[in-house]
């Protein structure tokens, strides 16, 4: 098992998206409605070394394990999930088998695609996981 990272931010960022493109998988649907993800998707991309490469050549081992990147692309955090908000609860226990979490945030206007708080400011976005990150831990 590599290193596991965790994809978190508000519903509608673009967190499956980023997945989708870290991974090549295109596994995880992504859609303009929030918690269009509620299980989480997963994927393990292998870390590719070319000094392990060059080890392979000269000792010649009877099998090969290069590291991974293990992505898990997680359901988006609401205002409140600390406290049971949406399905927060579950969404965070989801952060907490995670080693790395990696923020999405949404800086682009698209009107086509809803923000859960209604406008966009990516420092107030930060501010809201960031704190109930902070509560949940």
């Amino acid at each position: 098992m590599g290193l596991s990272i965790g994809l978190v931010g508000l519903p509608n960022v673009g967190k499956s998206t980023t997945f989708n493109a870290l991974t090549k998988a295109q596994n995880a649907e992504s859609a303009n409605y929030p918690f269009c993800t509620i299980e989480p998707n997963k994927a393990v991309v292998p870390v590719p070394d070319s000094r392990i490469d060059k080890l392979t050549e000269m000792v010649k081992p009877e099998k090969v394990q290069y590291s991974t990147l293990d992505f898990v692309d997680i359901a988006g955090l609401v205002k409140g999930a600390s406290k049971g908000e949406g399905l927060g609860n579950k969404f965070l226990s989801n952060i907490r088998e995670t080693e790395v979490i990696l923020h999405i945030v949404r800086c682009f206007e698209d009107p086509n695609i809803v923000h859960t708080e209604g406008s966009i400011d990516p420092i107030r976005d930060v501010e809201i996981i960031e704190q109930e990150l902070l509560f949940a831990d």
